[in-house]
């Protein structure tokens, strides 16, 4: 078992975690990227974000993240989908807890979503919402995110993630000279130079750090059967979607019987059903929800509660800004576990000025303070004009 089980939310809290808000508002940033990140599907030139910022009635603010990736231009669809769509359904009304106006925004477009054929944006502007609603709750209280959603251990274990093919050795070096222990490689572009690479990434690391490859969906059944005994021998923690995320159930179990090494997924998962179905299957032994993108933390706990029952690896995905890593940071640290929360290793002024405990990472952790909420409070005037001189 890899975590004890969690308590569902809303129970047990001591802090009040009512909401009614007064005011919700989107801001799109966008930061240049000095060194394009390639995945097996697309190449990001930008990195976008999309910050949350909720009012409730008495003045108390919370900062949340829309999840806006892959393609950059969604970011700003999904800020008007917020302050046309979503917001006017929250606005003015009282809710028991965040939990309670997730419910209720995911029953009011889920038809919606299927007749405008975007779930996914939808789900994701919900779950953005959603992490305003915590971190404006935990700031009331005057508690740090994690200690109102039970977490006693501010430590969290990271790892560095969204390493190129080119130059990985290098970036491996350097991160590991800033306190990473655990690295995590994209693959799925030339078989014969993926396994050079990771080969040479391993030799340098030795046989006890933590590596991992993410495929990002690049293969297909066959080609990940025939894939699987060249990587056994670089003792990998985990390989990431190395098949579709939405492959047939019996192909992850197929793949699962024929190696030794854990199988990941879980970032382009969306619902308590299809997150059930993945840890029931035995086929995962890593489940990555991304906060940001489905679930936020009231629809997420409950899923982490679900893998830490069936003593699968909860690591939660993350390569967006700095306010939903920190969140996830935060979530992390309240779940316990021995999971790790992944950090990009590429720059983005949007982490790296809104994440400041990740500058620090010490024999591959970083420590949480006891700020109110995540701990940071975005500047977005600031920010505009420090993304501009980029």
């Amino acid at each position: 078992m890899h975590q004890a089980p969690l308590p569902p939310l809303p129970t047990g809290f001591k802090a009040d975690v009512s909401v009614r808000l007064r005011e919700v508002q989107a801001f799109v940033l966008r930061c240049p990227s000095p060194v394009p990140v390639r995945t097996s599907f697309g190449t990001m030139h930008d990195r976008p974000a999309v910050f949350v910022r909720a009012q409730d009635a008495d003045g108390a603010i919370g900062w949340g993240e829309i999840w806006c990736n892959f393609p950059a231009c969604g970011a700003e669809h999904r800020a008007r989908l917020l302050e046309t769509v979503i917001a006017p359904l929250v606005l003015n009304q009282t809710f028991a807890n965040p939990a309670q106006a997730f419910g209720y925004v995911s029953q009011k477009t889920d038809i919606l979503a299927l007749q405008a054929g975007e779930p996914g944006p939808l789900a994701q502007v919900a779950a953005g919402l959603d992490l305003a609603l915590w971190d404006l709750c935990a700031r009331r209280a005057g508690l740090p995110l994690f200690r109102l959603l039970g977490g006693k251990a501010p430590q969290v274990p990271v790892y560095a993630s969204g390493i190129n093919p080119d130059g990985a050795l290098d970036v491996v070096r350097g991160k590991h000279a800033q306190g990473y222990r655990a690295f995590k490689l994209k693959i799925g572009f030339d078989d014969r130079q993926d396994l050079d690479r990771l080969a040479s990434v391993r030799e340098w690391l030795g046989p006890h750090a933590g590596l991992m490859a993410d495929v990002n969906q690049a293969w297909d059944l066959p080609r990940a059967l025939a894939m699987l005994p060249l990587l056994e021998p670089l003792g990998l923690a985990w390989l990431e979607e190395p098949l579709r995320a939405d492959s047939a159930m019996d192909a992850w179990q197929q793949l699962r019987a024929h190696t030794r090494m854990p199988l990941a997924a879980g970032e382009n998962m969306a619902g308590e059903r299809s997150f059930g179905a993945a840890i029931d299957s035995g086929a995962f032994g890593v489940v990555q929800p991304d906060l940001a993108k489905w679930g936020g933390i009231s629809g997420c706990w409950p899923v982490i509660a679900h893998i830490g029952r069936a003593g699968v690896r909860y690591c939660p995905h993350y390569l967006g800004a700095g306010v939903g890593l920190m969140a996830s940071a935060h979530v992390l640290a309240a779940a316990g576990g021995d999971g790790w929360l992944e950090v990009d290793a590429n720059d983005n002024l949007l982490r790296s000025l809104l994440a400041p405990a990740f500058a620090r990472v010490v024999d591959g952790h970083i420590t949480l303070d006891d700020a109110p909420g995540i701990g940071v409070v975005p500047d977005i005037v600031a920010l505009q004009r420090a993304c501009s001189v980029f």
